[in-house]
C-alpha cells in the first residue's frame, strides 16, 4: 500500500492509537485480524516480511520508527544488502540512509536486468527481534514510493507456520521463503503465523480475494496437531479449494509438514497429539488429490527440508542452514512446475 511518499510493503492496514504520532503497520486488516485465533492475531501485527520502501535525491535521508519492544531493521538497496542493521524500540528512533555512491555508479547494461532497482530503499522489518512497528514519518528531498518499474513483476504470497514466518533465521531476507522469492526474481507476501497456522476460513477468504499475487506456497500446519484429523481436513480442505479456486491461473503449492522431532522419535512431555505426523500428511495429500483446481500441486515437506542436521536444537525450527536448503529444494519446485507448463 502507498502512504503518504513511500510504499509499505507486505502491510494490508496501517491503524492509529490515541497517544501515538505515527500509525502502527499490520499484515491484514483489522476486520480480519480478528477473526483469527488469540496467537494469529498478535503475530499478525508482528512486521516480518513487512518493508518500508522509497526512492529519495540526495545524500541520505531520514525515517522514524518505534515498536511496541524491539525490532530489527535491515536496510536493502534494491537486491543489494545495504550491511545497516538498527534496532528499534519503545522510543521513537530517527534512523538515516545514506546513498550507497558505488552503485550510483553502475552502468545502466547491468542494473535494467535487475529485479529491483537498487535505487529503492528497502527497510526490511522484523527477523530475530520482532514487535508491531509504528511509523512516524521520514524527511528527504524529493521522497517518493517505488514505481512498478522499480519492482519485481511477480509476487510470491506465502501462508504458514513460524517456520514460514521467520523464526531462527538471523534476518527476514534468510528465511527460506525471502531466498526462496529471491531465486524467482519474485516479490514476497509472507503471511506466516508462528505458533498458529489454524487455517481459518476467514483467511482463506482474505487471501483468495486479494489480487496482489501470482503464486502461492502454503504450509499445512504443524500448529495443528491438537485438531483431530477430521477437523484437520474440514479446515485444510477449505482453505487450499478456496485459495486455489478463487484464480485458477495461479499455481499453488500445499507443502505437508516438514520434519520434526516427532519423526525423529522424540516426544515432549506434556505434548498432545490427535493424529501423526504421517496422518496429517496423508491428510493433505488427500485433500489435493481431491481438489479439482488444477493450480494445485502438491509437495512434501521432507523433500524440501531433508537434512536433521539443519535445524536448530529444538528440532522443529530450520536453522540458518536450513533455511537454505529449504529454498534451493522449493525454489527446484517451483522451476519444475513452470518447465511442465512450458
Amino acid at each position: 500500500m502507498i502512504f503518504e511518499n513511500v510504499e509499505l510493503h507486505n502491510v494490508a492496514e496501517v491503524t492509529r492509537c490515541d497517544g501515538q504520532s505515527g500509525v502502527r503497520l499490520q499484515r491484514v486488516p483489522e476486520e480480519v485480524r480478528l477473526k483469527l485465533n488469540a496467537a494469529a492475531q498478535m503475530r499478525m501485527l508482528q512486521p516480518d516480511g513487512a518493508e518500508i520502501r522509497f526512492l529519495f535525491d540526495g545524500p541520505a535521508c531520514r525515517v522514524t520508527l518505534s515498536s511496541e519492544d524491539q525490532t530489527r531493521v535491515t536496510v536493502f538497496h534494491g537486491p543489494f544488502d545495504g550491511r545497516q542493521r538498527f534496532l528499534i524500540g519503545k522510543e521513537a528512533r530517527t534512523i538515516e540512509i545514506s546513498q550507497p555512491v558505488f552503485l550510483d555508479q553502475l552502468d545502466g547494461k547491468y542494473t535494467e536486468k535487475m529485479f529491483f532497482s537498487p535505487r529503492v530503499v528497502r527497510l526490511i522489518l522484523g527477523g530475530p527481534q520482532r514487535a508491531p512497528v509504528w511509523f512516524h514519518g521520514i524527511q528527504g528531498e524529493k521522497v517518493r514510493p517505488p514505481e512498478p518499474g522499480e519492482l519485481p513483476r511477480q509476487r510470491y504470497l506465502v501462508y504458514g507456520t513460524s517456520i514460514t514466518h521467520g523464526f531462527d533465521a538471523e534476518g527476514p531476507h534468510l528465511t527460506y521463503v525471502a531466498q526462496t522469492a529471491r531465486f524467482l526474481r519474485a516479490d514476497l507476501i509472507n503471511l506466516g503465523v508462528g505458533g498458529a497456522a489454524h487455517c481459518e476460513p476467514e483467511l482463506a477468504d482474505y487471501i483468495a480475494t486479494r489480487s496482489d499475487w501470482d503464486f502461492a506456497s502454503l504450509e499445512l500446519s504443524v500448529n495443528m496437531l491438537g485438531f483431530t484429523l477430521e477437523e484437520f481436513y474440514q479446515r485444510v480442505g477449505y482453505f487450499v479449494n478456496r485459495v486455489a479456486g478463487a484464480n485458477t491461473g495461479r499455481p499453488v503449492l500445499c507443502i505437508t509438514l516438514y520434519p520434526f522431532f516427532l519423526d525423529f522419535g522424540v516426544v515432549p512431555p506434556g505434548l498432545q497429539c490427535q493424529a501423526t505426523p504421517e496422518e496429517y500428511r496423508q491428510a493433505l495429500r488427500d485433500i489435493v488429490a481431491a481438489c479439482p483446481c488444477p493450480n494445485v500441486h502438491l509437495v512434501e515437506g521432507p523433500e524440501i527440508l531433508r537434512e536433521m542436521t539443519n535445524l536448530t536444537c529444538d528440532l522443529i525450527h530450520p536453522g540458518d542452514y536450513g533455511m537454505m536448503e529449504m529454498a534451493r529444494h522449493l525454489t527446484e519446485k517451483w522451476q519444475s512446475l513452470a518447465s511442465r507448463k512450458h
